[in-house]
């Protein structure tokens, strides 16, 4: 498997600009409230003096709920997402986020822990139909050359939200104590931010208007993985996304009890761990989609799974202070970044433009099903392996290494990609018509 050449020259550039651009702020916006409300509810119950075991499990319940959508919801958002204008999907959606932060709110304001956590559920549901619609319009906004680039720039996005909504929880936890309804009028007004964003997406016609809805999402996943199954760098692209996630929602929901239990620190600086790890991830995938130079490097998903490997691995050593542990986790989110931004583009990249839509959505619901595994995987390791938060970063340090070595026994190509991306990194770059690295179309797939 090899990488993609730029766009021709000869075909005429697409407006992109605008539309691009406002979903990128739709985007930042959304992923900003998931991530305050989320963490601002587990902050509520890690401050809520229960016992390690109790914070633990209802932690795991809200990494639950907010998968779980993914995992009902993906494949019918993918059928959205082919059926209607992807324009069109992204303004529902805000329209329901709207009603969901008002039902926060008064679940914030009552201190009705049910409320809150069925809150997070909604908002589950909200980014399942979401997500196919956002990630399927970056094709049809950008050209091929500018598809790397887009997905880092998405990512930084993301990832910053992710940082701005986690710090913003931390804020909101410590400084609202007793008022938290001010916190759900914040939300339902930044709700409303994102849906006049959503209105800027440039309107692009349904890619399969004629497709008709399958209710038995599993029958449709199944028959999607099938088919995925001929297009062997889609399907590890497959793979290797549904770990990414897996390792990513392990991770951050062992940094709350890390931070915790093993340095010792307040809310406000155990936002500040997570911070650490998305401006990384942000960064990371802003520096892969620069370095990948208009293509769609695979030589980057060897050089980010090493990487993560060895930086969990370091995580879990003993005695780290909370500066070491701000370096290794942004450390950790920077090879993320190289990680995921290749498959990233691959997954937008291979399939047909009829299909892109539930592609999309069964690798959101696989990367969740892998989200909702990892609140499984958290008990195992902790409850009943009886590991401190240290050992299940080398846990998932361990995991990685195999990992590693599976990427490059699948996917031998990526190895000699990562060598010759390494060679050629400081020199100028081949021209269009001597460079041979070029990632074959889906129906020429390997």
């Amino acid at each position: 498997m090899q990488t993609a050449n730029p766009a021709s020259a000869a075909a005429p550039p697409r407006p992109w600009k605008f539309g691009f651009w406002s979903l990128i702020v739709t985007q930042f916006q959304g992923a900003f409230s998931d991530n305050a409300l989320k963490n601002l509810v587990v902050l509520l119950i890690v401050g809520a003096g229960l016992s390690e075991a109790k914070e633990h499990a209802i932690g795991e319940l809200v990494g639950a709920l907010f998968s779980l959508p993914f995992i009902l919801f993906s494949m019918t958002g993918g059928f959205m997402a082919d059926r209607f204008s992807k324009r069109t999907i992204c303004i529902g959606v805000k329209i329901f986020e709207i009603f969901v932060m008002v039902f926060a709110t008064a679940g914030l304001a009552w201190k009705n822990l049910p409320m809150q956590l069925a809150a997070v559920f909604f908002m589950g549901v909200h980014s399942a139909f979401f997500g196919p619609s956002k990630y399927g319009s970056l094709p049809e906004l950008l050209d091929e050359h500018r598809l790397s680039w887009g997905n880092g720039v998405l990512e930084l996005g993301t990832f910053l939200a992710i940082i701005f909504g986690t710090v913003a929880a931390s804020v909101l936890a410590d400084k609202l104590n007793g008022q938290q309804g001010w916190s759900g009028v914040a939300l339902i007004l930044l709700a409303a931010c994102g849906l006049a964003a959503s209105l800027g997406i440039t309107k692009v016609p349904a890619a399969d208007p004629s497709r008709r809805y399958r209710p038995n999402f599993i029958g449709e996943l199944w028959a999607e993985m099938r088919e995925a199954k001929k297009d062997r760098p889609l399907a590890l692209a497959l793979l290797g996304n549904t770990y990414f996630f897996f390792l990513a929602a392990l991770l951050m929901l062992n940094l709350f009890f890390y931070g915790s239990h093993v340095l010792h620190l307040g809310k406000l600086n155990i936002g500040l761990l997570n911070v650490a790890v998305a401006l990384g991830i942000g960064f990371g995938s802003l520096a892969a989609g620069y370095l990948s130079r208009g293509r769609i490097e695979i030589g980057l998903i060897p050089l980010g799974a090493a990487g993560l490997a060895v930086t969990s691995s370091v995580m879990a050593l003993p005695g780290l202070s909370f500066s070491l542990a701000m370096v290794g986790l942004a450390l950790l989110g920077l090879t993320g970044g190289f990680f995921i931004v290749p498959i990233s583009a691959l997954l937008q990249h291979r399939p047909a433009k009829e299909r892109k839509g539930r592609v999309l959505a069964m690798a959101n619901l696989l990367s969740f099903i892998g989200v909702f595994a990892a609140s499984g995987a958290h008990y195992v390791l902790t409850e009943l392996g009886g590991l401190r938060p240290g050992g299940v970063f080398m846990a998932g340090g361990v995991m990685t290494v195999f990992g590693t070595f599976a990427v490059v026994k699948l996917v031998p190509d990526s190895l000699t990609r990562l060598a010759e991306w390494s060679r050629t990194l400081f020199k100028v770059r081949p021209t269009a018509a001597a460079d041979t690295h070029t990632l074959p179309a889906a129906d020429e797939a390997d």
